[in-house]
């Protein structure tokens, strides 16, 4: 009887480890704009974002640029055109704000390179390699009080910080080797950093997210039953983890991918609440990739399938009137 018990309590203990409840509600649509195209407020494969003040920068992977809007979504401008020179863009994924400098972890060049919030290019770290500070198809990019960069280096298997100059100072996992034990990656493809300066990767392909000191020790991992890749769909439980992002409350946010929804949870890897399913419509997803969130709470999400952004605020999906959707040319609607 006391070992039917046990296992009956460790069983309940398990259930609540990996199929969580809600603790906080969701957030509610208020807001999209995009479609597909080339032309100004117009999108093809957005990957990611990043905001500074009022203003919300989208990397427009497929064009070959980052456009600028303010807050609702009213187009501001745009720079970068497919090329390998400065100022120029191939394939711009995950991206980071930081001293006023847009940092660009570009795919196709293996570099990040710097702009200022007008798009003025500010110069590039990186070349293409397997050696220390070389990259293979850069997907993420964090930038530290110090100026200091991790990079998510997709196809080297690893995450790698570079001081402000580009030099290699650490690396996280193994070169060219997938693994799915803890430092371990299965293509990395975004970073972020929490306010006491620990690193968030999202581990992408093991469907997890992976947590680091600030001198380099692994500390924990969550998605899934051990986080050990693991896929699946409830909560807390990842299809492939293209992007993670830490809110101004120190809140982390993931893009669920192939599960079409944005999950948030504490700085411990606790499951808060999820947003957004399977669809078209408005606060419907199609293979998120990336988001963030603005000082006043809202939530911004890169739709990647739907070819557009969508805003939400904090509280459960409810009646509401939603905000004008944006024109390409800036001007609202009458």
């Amino acid at each position: 009887m006391l070992g039917a018990a046990v296992l009956v309590g460790l069983g309940a203990a398990a259930a609540r480890l990996w199929f969580p409840a809600a603790r906080e509600p969701g957030y509610r649509f208020v807001l999209e704009w995009g479609g597909t195209g080339s032309g100004p407020g117009e999108f093809s494969q957005p990957i990611g974002i990043a905001i500074a003040g009022d203003e919300v920068f989208v990397s427009d992977a497929g064009n070959d640029r980052i456009q600028v809007f303010d807050r609702h979504g009213r187009f501001l401008r745009s720079f970068g055109q497919r090329g390998h020179g400065a100022g120029e863009l191939a394939r711009p994924m995950h991206m980071d704000f930081r001293g006023g400098r847009l940092y660009v972890a570009e795919y196709l060049n293996d570099r990040v390179q710097m702009f200022s919030p007008q798009g003025v290019p500010l110069g590039s770290l990186g070349s293409s390699g397997t050696g220390p500070g070389q990259l293979d198809a850069p997907g993420g990019v964090a930038v530290d009080a110090q100026g200091r960069l991790y990079v998510a280096d997709f196809y080297n298997q690893r995450v790698q910080l570079l001081d402000a100059d580009g030099n290699f100072l650490l690396q996280h996992g193994t070169t060219g080797e997938k693994g799915v034990a803890a430092g371990e990656f299965n293509y990395p493809t975004d970073v972020a950093l929490l306010p006491d300066g620990t690193l968030l990767v999202a581990d992408a392909y093991n469907d997890r997210i992976q947590a680091f000191s600030a001198d380099g020790r692994f500390l924990r991992k969550w998605g899934g039953p051990l986080a050990i890749n693991i896929p699946g769909g409830s909560n807390g439980w990842f299809r492939i983890a293209t992007g993670v992002h830490v809110a101004p409350d120190g809140s982390v946010f993931v893009a669920d991918f192939q599960n079409h929804r944005i999950q948030k949870f504490s700085a411990a890897g606790g499951f808060l609440s999820t947003t957004g399913t399977h669809g078209s419509g408005p606060g419907r997803l199609e293979r998120p990739t990336d988001m963030a969130v603005d000082l006043d709470g809202n939530l911004y999400v890169v739709d990647f399938g739907n070819d557009r952004v969508q805003k939400f605020r904090p509280g459960a999906a409810e009646p509401t009137t939603p905000e004008p959707v944006a024109t390409p040319s800036g001007v609202p609607p009458v």
